[in-house]
């Protein structure tokens, strides 16, 4: 299972790369999922940036709970809480700072796309 994580705004790329070393910390999803940092797919007519995307590719033993919780855990430690975009299997998830039922809305996307 492959899901891409992208923040939105200013700061976008510091907070990009704090959430990867909250999950790179956590060791249940350390365990399960290869996290890479890679830029999103250039549209034509686009010019590419830095760092875009979190990359997460998962195994069999990975945990949709586990990932949502760290998200929760994570997004409650940052003072700027900018709108994360979250990816698989071609849908989409948006978060914002005020989303009280962000464990609930990743899960229930992560399990219905599961491949």
């Amino acid at each position: 299972m492959s899901i891409c994580i992208q923040f939105d705004g200013s700061g976008s790329e510091q907070e990009l790369r704090s959430f990867r070393g909250w999950l790179m910390d956590d060791p249940e999803v350390r365990t399960h999922a290869k996290i890479r940092l890679s830029a999103a797919p250039i549209e034509d007519g686009e010019m590419g940036s830095a760092l875009e995307v979190i990359e997460l590719i998962t195994n069999s033993g990975f945990q949709a709970l586990t990932f949502a919780l760290a998200y929760v855990s994570w997004r409650s430690t940052r003072p700027a809480k900018p709108s994360v975009t979250i990816e698989h299997n071609g849908m989409k998830i948006v978060l914002s700072d005020s989303d009280p039922e962000a464990v609930e809305k990743i899960v229930r996307m992560l399990e219905s796309g599961q491949s």
